[in-house]
């Protein structure tokens, strides 16, 4: 087995400490255009949150004198997270160029594209679908007890919040996996073969992604995880980097001499 080789003499050449400057190089770039993002977010933020609050259909409260204002910097923070998402893909494909074939560097763009629209997708996703089914399935759960719900709105706003940013990333999975497989870390063929462990893997992420401890939305959480694993392995047998010539040849001697 060949160990991952960077194909630029550049990024070789490039000692750790270059490494660590760029990634914060970068970094600094992404909070000012969080920051940015989130300033204009806040301007707005009534009407996102009026937004948000749509699919539970009820009326919500705010038991601490701060508890509104904190609910709109979050909700503003996650706004500019998203107003921030081509930047920050963008500054992810800076950062792995220099381990990539000249010809790969050209797909950034396509990169910060299909990156900002699935993670959209997996808002639109849990915003229309999986978060109503679970809102309803959860309340209705409390009132068949006998109980009347009274929402905080500090509380619904971290569910419904973290349930969008855990849908947004795991909606990233293919394209992740897709990218690894470009750089040389992985192959369809590994994936395919550690798949047992990759549902086990799955089921640690859902578990620790879903905002409740519930089996119920862990359910949910698992269920995309394992189809974009899937949707995965396609894209890095299509899009991954292919085996070098000299690499297929060298399998088969091995293969041979170790018969």
């Amino acid at each position: 087995m060949t160990a991952f080789r960077l194909p630029s003499a550049e990024a070789s050449r490039m000692p750790i400490t270059g490494h660590l400057e760029e990634l914060r190089s970068r970094l600094i770039k992404v909070i000012w255009t969080l920051l940015g993002g989130m300033v204009l977010a806040y301007t707005v933020s009534d009407i996102l949150i009026g937004w948000l609050k749509r699919p539970l259909a009820a009326d919500l409260y705010f038991f601490s004198p701060t508890e509104a204002f904190w609910v709109a910097m979050k909700v503003s923070f996650f706004a500019g997270l998203f107003l921030s998402l081509p930047v920050i893909f963008y500054q992810i494909w800076r950062f792995v160029t220099p381990g990539l074939l000249p010809n790969e560097r050209r797909l950034a763009l396509p990169f910060v594209l299909i990156g900002s629209l699935f993670f959209v997708l997996g808002l639109v996703f849990c915003y229309f679908v999986v978060a109503p089914f679970a809102l309803k399935f959860l309340v209705g759960f409390g009132t068949q007890q006998g109980l009347k719900p009274v929402f905080s709105i500090g509380l619904y706003m971290d569910f419904l919040l973290k349930f969008l940013l855990a849908f947004g990333v795991v909606f990233e999975l293919p394209l992740v996996i897709t990218v690894l497989a470009k750089l040389g870390l992985v192959t369809p063929q590994f994936l395919a073969r550690h798949r047992r462990y990759a549902v086990l893997v799955n089921a640690i992420l859902a578990a620790v992604l879903t905002p409740t401890a519930d089996v119920f939305n862990m359910m949910l959480m698992m269920g995309p995880l394992l189809l974009f694993y899937e949707l995965g392995i396609w894209g890095a047998r299509f899009f991954g980097r292919k085996p070098s010539a000299s690499g297929a040849a060298q399998e088969p001697d091995s293969a041979g001499s170790g018969a």
